[in-house]
């Protein structure tokens, strides 16, 4: 089959990264497969299958090139958006969605007729609403927040999601969109649940590069923005209060680097915290690290917990909002602490007790690219 997957940018982040994931493994599975970025810049992932066709389509130079985008635009910034904050989509999602439909024409016109047109990502989608096909799917990434009034919510869930083909990646993804349509409203033309991708084959082969900067001693391993949501805050203070020899290495960057780093000479630890900074190949740290911990707030799926068990890492978390518990089944459920300082503390000192820890095929079975592409390409 000829798939399609579309993307906001290939930007360094674990949404871009799932994309061109799916995109890979359409190719591996023996499809026509191709990946359309909505940004050319910045360009930091590719697909790892040379059969993978990757095309772009700037969605704001299509914007201000057309005939009417450089007035909708301003009207949009200047005053509608003004009026009814965080609503640029709204009025700009219209025209880009004709823009998007005639980028994909040019596209079959040369390929021949998609499939499948899977859109990864609210953030994605949201700004190309007016675009609608049977053959589109579109994937949610995210527990649904409330960060607006509920009737602006609903307005937006409307146009974006009413009446659509969606797909959570976890369960606890598809119980946060769930109440959310009841409480909205809204009734999607299907739901259900098809979760992300994890190349083993390809992560392992990453892994095995080499980093000089890997510390030597043992150390357990956070890879994520600094941002609040992934909880570095909580972590470092489980982490100040373990009973454990190990230090603590985070890798990425973010906006809370500078407080965080305070935050550690504050708890007496900053001869044990390594900030790593943000790594084009993170999976050398997630390999030979002791342990993966997260500490997220929420987590649509959490790809990062994934990725260290292709790695042969076991993995450690906070039972938090969404979908972390998708990955945390069977087995690896004992492997959830509560979302607390004093639970996670716990959780790293006896789960340290009881290293090394064998990875299972098993606990990365739900994720094989194979089972996940059936799904995409199905029905139902």
């Amino acid at each position: 089959m000829r798939t399609l997957v579309i993307i906001h940018s290939l930007k360094m982040g674990g949404m871009e990264r799932v994309a061109v994931n799916l995109a890979d493994a359409f190719a591996d599975e023996g499809h026509e497969s191709h990946l359309l970025a909505c940004r050319d810049r910045p360009n930091d992932l590719s697909p790892a299958n040379p059969a993978v066709r990757l095309h772009y389509f700037d969605q704001f130079q299509a914007l201000i090139k057309s005939v009417i985008g450089i007035p909708v635009f301003l009207l949009s910034r200047l005053l509608l958006g003004v009026l009814l904050p965080k609503s640029h989509f709204m009025w700009v999602g219209w025209l880009s969605g004709w823009l998007l439909r005639q980028r994909i024409h040019k596209l079959e016109q040369q390929y021949g007729r998609f499939d499948r047109i899977i859109f990864r990502g609210l953030g994605t989608f949201k700004y190309f609403w007016s675009f609608q096909d049977e053959r589109c799917i579109y994937v949610l990434e995210n527990v649904i927040h409330y960060d607006r009034p509920l009737w602006q919510k609903k307005l937006e869930w409307k146009l974006v999601l009413h009446d659509r083909h969606l797909v959570c990646v976890s369960s606890g993804v598809e119980e946060s969109v769930r109440e959310a349509f009841a409480n909205g409203g809204i009734t999607p033309k299907s739901l259900r649940v098809i979760t992300n991708p994890c190349p083993v084959d390809h992560i392992g082969e990453l892994a095995s590069e080499t980093d000089p900067e890997i510390p030597d001693e043992p150390y357990i391993v956070n890879v994520a923005r600094l941002v609040p949501q992934k909880g570095h805050a909580l972590l470092m203070e489980a982490f100040a209060g373990a009973d454990i020899p190990h230090k603590l290495a985070i890798v990425g960057d973010g906006p809370l680097r500078q407080e965080l780093e305070q935050k550690a000479h504050a708890l007496g630890i900053a001869d044990r915290v390594i900030f790593a900074g943000k790594r084009t190949n993170p999976y050398p740290w997630m390999k030979q690290a002791d342990l993966f911990v997260l500490a997220s707030e929420y987590e649509g799926l959490g790809i990062v917990l994934t990725e260290a068990l292709a790695c042969g890492t076991p993995i450690l978390s906070t039972d938090s909002r969404g979908g972390v518990r998708f990955v945390f089944r069977g087995d690896l459920e004992r492997y959830l602490t509560p979302p607390t300082v004093e639970g996670l503390k716990q959780g790293l000192e006896r789960t340290v007790r009881c290293l090394p820890i064998h990875v299972r095929e098993e606990w990365l079975a739900p994720f094989s690219g194979q089972k996940i592409t059936t799904a995409f390409l199905s029905d139902s």
